[in-house]
């Protein structure tokens, strides 16, 4: 909160959130604990500096990012529950600031784990991991991060990994007009991918970018490019090749050396092309296997010897290897060589129409592969078969009112076609219908609930947890917009779920008839006790009363009353 607002008088913004103790302070915001006053639940409460306030623009953008940021719900993303802007007390005098309500972790950013010590191999491994988890999520949902660095991850004290801050990024850069304000408010340019130094469009595979940044972080101690100022590092970023992690730190496999100088990659489509091929890539590496890659590049880097030259360097070694001086023997007549010419031809001629003509199937080399059927696949399991024939698979999505989401709509090429190992196969993965309508929800759970969504490639949006006395636990209660209604894909679907517990009320003092009205319907097992030594009173109310708030469904409720 702003420096003249103390923690003791409770300063409520919109009405509703009560900001706590300080909790931290970054480059465009400070943090607070806070409460929701409406729903009795700690929240975390970031209000943004004062030098952004005065930009309706950011303020505009701010508020429309935090409402598509605040339709994420998955454990890897930490929840954002409302955003506004509020007049709060600064040095300078009242000013509307924004403020944005997220769910409050208890545990600590990896910026600050990691300066206490280095994590493992296997922890940062781990950590990425989760980070590539949530970005799949955003990324299907549309969502783009664009400031993936350590001091937006959290690791709760039981080790979970949630990432911050979605949309945030996408405010700051669409209202700052240069790198340096960009850096000035985000913190750094270390994560930058080449395209956001350049000022270039934004995609999913900018956030893989920074993420392949940070895992080099966690796994050296140190970011691949430093310098003095933003713009020095942004110019590395877009012109110097990274050295590789296993030269900064002995002990880094060459697997994990492949995955990292994959995703830095200068050209975003010779990188990772999603999250999911990333994790994946991650954890083959992890095991201790070289993940199948393909060739960045005609100069990319090759590995002989254990050394790393690229194929234009490795050319040029090998002819000096083999001796560039002038031949001592003398030319062959000029009849025999074109005699020889024409005899090859003829062969090569005859070779190839024996091979297209007569050549049976099983001359092929044994090299080829042959591309399954993958129609109808779930998308995981037609990338591991692809995998499994050392083909790349490359993933297209598209809508479609046929095959389910997620699962694979057609190949190129096709079924049967036969490949040579490292060739690429374009996977068509349906995104749902244009338009689905939202499916009915009846004696659902969350999961199975969700599973029917993201078929219709649609997506769970807020998730709100709601007292019932007979539903169980989990079970889908309500949604919005209501079944039968019809969405665009990609669409967010929010649902009301039963938490298995009800809320007791407090009836001491009431009358017993009237106490016995107010807990009826909440399903738990009372129990009247009535007590003959002390007076009775007219409508015999209630004296003692065994639990009250909230309880789990079919608890036991003893009431006593006295009788005389």
């Amino acid at each position: 909160m702003p420096e003249s607002t103390g923690v003791g008088e409770q300063r409520i913004l919109a009405g509703r959130y009560a900001i706590g103790e300080f909790v931290g302070q970054g480059g465009m915001a400070t943090v607070y604990r806070g409460t929701d006053t409406k729903l009795g639940r700690p929240v975390a409460i970031k209000v943004m500096k004062a030098d952004l306030a005065g930009d309706e623009q950011f303020r505009s953008r701010f508020r429309q990012e935090a409402q598509s940021a605040s339709r994420m719900a998955h454990p890897t993303v930490v929840r954002v529950f409302d955003a506004g802007d509020d007049l709060i007390q600064t040095a300078e005098g009242p000013k509307r600031l924004p403020f944005i309500v997220m769910e409050f972790v208890e545990g600590t950013n990896l910026r600050q784990l990691a300066a206490e010590g280095q994590l493992s191999q296997a922890e940062a491994c781990r950590v990425v991991d989760a980070v590539l988890t949530a970005l799949e999520y955003s990324h299907r949902a549309g969502i783009v991060h664009r400031d993936i660095k350590p001091a937006n991850i959290m690791i709760t004290k039981t080790g979970q990994v949630k990432v911050m801050d979605f949309g945030i990024a996408r405010a700051v850069s669409e209202t700052s007009s240069t790198l340096q304000q960009t850096t000035a408010i985000l913190g750094t340019a270390a994560y930058f991918s080449p395209e956001q130094a350049k000022g270039e469009a934004i995609d999913a595979r900018t956030d893989l970018y920074s993420t392949a940044v940070l895992l080099y972080e966690l796994l050296t101690g140190e970011v691949p490019f430093r310098g003095d100022t933003a713009v020095a590092v942004a110019y590395q970023h877009v012109s110097e090749r990274p050295t590789p992690p296993s030269e900064r730190k002995s002990g880094i496999p060459p697997e994990l050396d492949r995955v990292v100088l994959y995703g830095l990659a200068k050209d975003r489509a010779k990188r990772f092309q999603s999250a999911a091929e990333f994790r994946d890539a991650l954890r083959i590496a992890a095991s201790g296997k070289m993940p199948k890659l393909a060739v960045q590049n005609q100069d990319t880097v090759l590995f002989s010897g254990g050394e790393e030259v690229s194929e234009s360097d490795l050319a040029l070694r090998q002819l000096a290897e083999g001796g560039g001086g002038a031949r001592t023997q003398s030319r062959p007549p000029v009849m025999w060589t074109w005699a020889a010419i024409l005899t090859i031809g003829a062969v090569i001629v005859a070779v190839v129409f024996w091979l297209v003509t007569l050549a049976p199937k099983q001359f092929l080399p044994d090299s080829s592969r042959e591309v399954p059927a993958l129609v109808d696949l779930d998308r995981a399991s037609a990338i591991e078969q692809l995998q499994e024939r050392d083909l790349v698979p490359v993933t297209i999505e598209r809508t479609s009112e046929d095959v389910d989401a997620e699962h694979i709509i057609s190949s190129d090429p096709e079924a049967g076609a036969v490949l040579n190992p490292g060739d690429e196969v374009t996977l068509y993965i349906s995104t749902g219908p244009k338009t689905a309508e939202v499916p009915d929800f009846s004696r659902m759970s969350i999961d199975e609930y969700t599973l029917e969504i993201e078929k219709l490639g649609l997506t769970i949006g807020l998730v709100t947890s709601v007292d019932s006395p007979i539903e169980p636990e989990k079970r889908v209660l309500a949604v919005s917009p209501e079944p039968g209604s019809e969405l665009s894909s990609g669409s967010a679907v929010d649902v009301q779920v039963s938490n298995g517990s009800v809320q007791v009320p407090d009836v001491l003092n009431q009358p017993l008839e009237l106490a016995q009205n107010m807990i009826d319907s909440l399903g738990l097992e009372m129990i009247l006790t009535p007590v003959k030594d002390c007076p009775a009173v007219g409508g015999y109310p209630i004296f003692e009363q065994s639990v009250v708030g909230q309880q789990p469904q079919g608890s036991r409720l003893e009431l006593k009353y006295c009788t005389g």
